[in-house]
């Protein structure tokens, strides 16, 4: 896209700092549903419904740990079985045994250093094996404590979109959306960036007739 075009729809839709709480505003009328599509009960199945969602889809996640959570009630569950079984019960995520290691190896630290307890703090949840700051966002996130931004492909690709950032690297976006975000707005901001990139603003079809930010957005093309 020719330099001089970008300049132009950036002046066209006006500042970014002026325009984030509208959008956030906007895209909260529009997705009052927007949240984690993951299911749990309780902080501990937080924490393995996200680690075992790396490379595969949150519907997938959901179908195993219908019957995972049935059978793994506590940290000392995870490690009462063989390794091999934990595999097999987990197998349909993917990736099943670097995950049955990762949670393992987390359900002993949690046992060791946090009496079985998951973590709040951001510093702590990414000492967990397995856990990077993306999941350790949406873990401190989900328990109403908030320290990131969490930034997937969505989240990356709708920033982008909107000109809220002109990185690509997940950590210097997530530095410039909380530069950016409210900090009230921090859990939940993802939330709608996720289920608007899902419903309306499609990677390979983006829906900009239909979307409620279109006249905040520099790429819309209505």
């Amino acid at each position: 896209m020719p330099r001089s075009y970008v300049h132009e729809a950036r002046r066209r839709v006006g500042p970014k700092r002026a325009r984030i709480v509208p959008i956030i505003e906007r895209l909260a009328a529009d997705h009052p549903d927007a949240k984690i599509a993951l299911h749990y009960r309780n902080e501990l199945e937080l924490l393995v419904s996200v680690m075992l969602s790396a490379q595969t889809t949150d519907v997938n996640v959901n179908r195993v740990t219908e019957r995972l959570f049935e059978k793994y009630k506590r940290p000392e569950d995870y490690l009462a079985v063989p390794p091999e079984e934990l595999e097999r019960d987990i197998y349909a995520t993917g990736f099943y045994r670097q995950k049955a290691r990762a949670l393992r190896a987390t359900m002993a630290m949690l046992l060791e250093e946090f009496d079985g307890r998951v973590p709040r703090r951001l510093d702590d949840l990414t000492r967990l094996p397995g856990v990077a700051r993306k999941t350790a966002n949406v873990v401190a996130a989900e328990l109403g404590d908030p320290q990131g931004i969490v930034v997937d492909t969505h989240v990356r690709r709708l920033s982008q979109r909107l000109g809220l950032t002109r990185q690509e690297d997940p950590v210097k976006i997530e530095r410039d959306l909380q530069r950016l975000v409210p900090r009230e707005y921090w859990g939940l901001f993802p939330h709608l960036l996720i289920w608007h990139g899902r419903r309306v603003c499609i990677a390979r079809a983006p829906r900009c007739e239909d979307c409620v930010v279109n006249d905040l957005c520099p790429s819309s093309r209505v």
